[in-house]
């Protein structure tokens, strides 16, 4: 499962959840707005992983 749906949309074959493409097609974003959605969402919500990235110098 990707994402937070199940399943294959018929009309693209992409997963219904596979936000990564929809981040990746925008050119709203620049790369540093991108990285703060990928790794900075990924920070704030899993805070341990957080810590242990932080005490290897990442």
């Amino acid at each position: 499962m990707i994402g937070a749906m199940r399943g294959i949309a018929p009309q693209t074959g992409h997963h219904y959840g596979d936000t990564k493409r929809c981040i990746e097609a925008t050119q709203n974003l620049n790369a540093e707005e991108k990285h703060l959605i990928y790794e900075g969402n990924a920070r704030r919500v899993f805070t341990r992983l957080d810590a242990t990235l932080k005490t290897k110098g990442l």
